[in-house]
């Protein structure tokens, strides 16, 4: 076997050892249960989901919706019950940058047509293994209007 074929051998059987396939799993169901519920209980209308920018593939906002006249860029995290760190703090200042610019280039897309929007954070919490069912949700938090963009930033 090549080494690049190897390296990509034991990637995968490193995955599957530690569960990385489920987890990636976990987070698909994650956006797409708080599109759901965007759309159910908030009234939200979602424009895109897993956008990303044609000049660098690595940039995406999961979540692109609009609530009333408002374009909001949504990032969701999926965590399991009992999670040591809560979604919210896991968006850190490195993956603000790297949806801040996202965001940047979403919005340039669009020609400046876009005058107000922000960024928030969707948690969807999974439930205990066994307690409600697989993959069951245990709680859904919205933190709206998160810290991302400088004051006067314009997009």
């Amino acid at each position: 076997m090549a080494p690049a074929g190897a390296a990509q051998h034991m990637l995968s059987w490193l995955k599957g050892l530690f569960g990385g396939a489920r987890a990636e799993d976990a987070g698909a169901r994650g956006e797409r249960l708080a599109a759901e519920w965007l759309r159910r209980e908030r009234g939200f209308t979602v424009i895109a989901r897993n956008w990303r920018s044609p000049r660098d593939r690595r940039d995406e906002l999961d979540l692109v919706c609009r609530d009333g006249g408002v374009l909001v860029f949504v990032e969701v995290k999926t965590r399991a019950a009992g999670a040591l760190v809560p979604g919210v703090h896991a968006v850190d200042a490195r993956k603000k940058r790297v949806v801040r610019r996202a965001a940047t280039a979403y919005l340039a897309g669009l020609g400046g047509t876009v005058r107000t929007f922000r960024f928030d954070v969707v948690e969807v919490v999974l439930a205990a293994a066994g307690a409600k069912g697989p993959g069951a949700v245990a709680e859904i938090l919205h933190f709206e209007n998160v810290a991302l963009f400088p004051k006067h930033f314009r997009g």
